[in-house]
């Protein structure tokens, strides 16, 4: 007897993944969006983005499936991707909202707490202006704006180590954690990007069946990430180098940084009659 074949899922990361480490472009990668997108794979981005980044780039690649935001800090669903409402998700803007992270006030107010104490050691997004933010990121003003719009997770810049150290102390005794991202730190409560991949996951099997994912990331924020995928892909960083610290089961090194890396991988996962290649 014949088993169903499984949905085939991509869930990927963003900043030197998909997109140039520097420019922040994903035109390498468009053959393999293509292919994806004739083959109907879903691509699920999963980011520590805010919505308000994620939702322009969005409409760039014409990505109309769930996405992830701020580190799993809420699975933003499409109305009318399932057929049937999701449980504990509240309506907003067209989206059934799964939040699973510290609403950004509290987050704001802890490391504020912690600012009283070591002033000037540790600065958030939320201490800068849209025009520091374009500064450090290399961002246009506008997209600084976009990415200062938080809701679950403030990127944070510590001057020593020992105060970044301090801060994490005192955030697991809250029960939250700091990460490191590709730029920044990142206070956020007890979630992860795995956390969000198997919720979403969870729903997607309901919906449609068994699922296999390709998931794709590049720096520790992302581990959580390949771990809960099938077939987990590591991109190195734009000098080489892939980040240290994670051994998977099948886990595959893509052949490059960026999108021209996440490119190959990708063909290399779906196969050579996946069609779309320049």
């Amino acid at each position: 007897m014949r088993t169903a074949a499984k949905t085939l899922l991509v869930f990927t990361d963003l900043d030197g993944t998909l997109l140039d480490a520097v420019t922040y472009s994903f035109d390498e990668a468009r053959p393999a969006l293509r292919a994806l997108e004739k083959r109907r794979i879903p691509l699920i981005i999963c980011s520590s983005k805010t919505r308000a980044e994620i939702e322009p780039l969005r409409r760039s690649l014409r990505n109309r499936h769930p996405f992830i935001s701020e580190n799993g800090g809420a699975v933003y669903v499409p109305h009318g991707t399932f057929s049937f409402d999701i449980p504990h998700a509240v309506d907003r803007e067209g989206y059934e909202v799964l939040e699973l992270g510290v609403p950004y006030a509290a987050l704001r107010a802890f490391l504020s707490e912690f600012q009283a104490e070591r002033p000037d050691r540790v600065r958030g997004f939320g201490d800068m202006s849209d025009e520091e933010v374009a500064r450090l990121c290399g961002f246009s003003v506008e997209r600084a704006r976009l990415a200062r719009q938080r809701e679950f997770d403030e990127p944070i810049l510590a001057d020593d180590d020992a105060a970044l150290s301090l801060l994490k102390q005192k955030a697991e005794a809250s029960g939250w954690r700091i990460v490191s991202g590709g730029r920044f730190h990142h206070l956020l409560g007890p979630h992860d990007k795995g956390l969000a991949v198997r919720r979403l996951k969870e729903m997607f099997v309901r919906d449609q069946g068994p699922v296999r994912v390709i998931g794709l990331g590049d720096g520790p924020n992302d581990f959580p990430l390949l771990r809960e995928s099938d077939i987990p892909v590591l991109l190195p960083a734009p000098d080489g180098a892939f980040e240290p610290g994670i051994d998977l089961p099948g886990l595959i090194l893509a052949p490059g940084p960026g999108p021209a890396g996440w490119r190959e991988a990708v063909f290399h996962l779906i196969g050579p009659e996946a069609s779309g290649r320049d």
